[in-house]
Formats: structure tokens, sequence, C-alpha cells
């Protein structure tokens, strides 16, 4: 692996976790409420951008570079399992419950809607 590849994982890391932040924060600005809705938008789309990559079958280095270091950087499952569980503790089980059940069903589903795009494109 070259400096470029290694400078551009860096890069591109950084830039994903600037858009999960902005993404997040912005979702979470205009619909406040219990629900986390930020990480969810930021996890679908994620999904989707990952699964339109995947269909385009981008060489290797691409693929790191736009799916580990962007959408890694971008998408994130620990603060999705750390808001389900603060949810829990804080007795909002059915919010937990549809965190769960709705970010894996709509995560798979924009995945896969993804990747059907990018195989056609």
């Amino acid at each position: 692996m070259t400096v470029a590849v290694w400078l551009g994982v860096a890069v591109l890391g950084g830039v994903g976790a600037v858009l999960r932040f902005l993404v997040d924060r912005t979702v979470s600005h205009r619909l406040s409420g219990a629900f986390p809705s930020g990480i969810f938008v930021v996890n679908i789309s994620g999904a989707l951008v990952l699964g339109l990559l995947a269909g385009l079958e981008l060489g290797p280095t691409a693929a790191l570079l736009a799916g580990v270091a962007l959408l890694g950087a971008y998408t994130t499952f620990s603060t999705w399992m750390l808001q389900t569980l603060e949810l829990g503790a804080d007795r909002r089980i059915g919010l937990a419950i549809a965190n769960i059940v709705v970010s894996l069903a709509l995560g798979i589903a924009a995945a896969a809607l993804g990747m059907w795009i990018g195989t056609r494109l």
C-alpha cells in the first residue's frame, strides 16, 4: 500500500467523520424528539451509498478509500447501539426496539437498493 493510499484513508476518514457530525446535527435539530433520528439517517444513507459502491464493483483501492475510509467513518454502529441502550435505560423500550428493527430493515433495504442501482450504472 502506498503512502498516497494511507493519506487518502486518513483524509477521507476525517471527511466521513465530519459529514457524520453535520448530518446527525442537522437532522437531530430538525427532527427533535426521543428517537435518535440523526444517527438513523446517517446509517441508512451510508448503507445506501455503500450498496451503490458494491454494485459498481470498484477496484480494491477505490473500495478501500470510499467504503472503509469515507463511509466507515461516516456510519456508526457504536453510536447506534449506545443510543439504543440509552433509550432502554430511559424505559423507552418501544423506541429502543423500533431503533433496532427499523434500522436493520431499512439499512438492508437501502444497501440492496444501492447495489441494485450500482449494477445498472
